[in-house]
């Protein structure tokens, strides 16, 4: 897993936006809308749309696929629970860490 480096973000921003970091992983446009000057901000709602948009997307897929599918959804809403916690911590604590897997992609720049 890669991190992108502490000091490209600054740590006011990263004290100031945590919160709003932290719940960006429950809805995403959120820190883009309380804090849309925070670098930090903007890293964890584009981790939390990726989230987002890899849950809608695979929800649907295993939703329309018979029986597999279907045993394999709540395995995956768990993986997506799970990745959102890992998020939420990250957030509310200040770091600056990719989500496990799906991470290295952006969005919102």
């Amino acid at each position: 897993m890669t991190t992108e480096p502490l000091e490209t973000f600054e740590p006011e921003d990263i004290e100031k936006n945590k919160t709003m970091a932290g719940l960006a992983y429950f809805l995403f446009f959120l820190p883009l809308v309380a804090c849309p000057d925070s670098r930090f901000g903007k890293y964890h709602a584009n981790q939390g749309l990726i989230l987002f948009l890899c849950y809608i997307i695979g929800s649907f897929v295993l939703t329309i696929i018979p029986v597999f599918g279907w045993v394999l959804l709540p395995f995956f809403a768990l993986l997506a629970l799970v990745l959102a916690i890992i998020g939420l911590l990250n957030g509310l604590n200040g770091r600056v860490k990719e989500l496990p897997l799906i991470g290295k992609y952006r969005l919102i720049k």
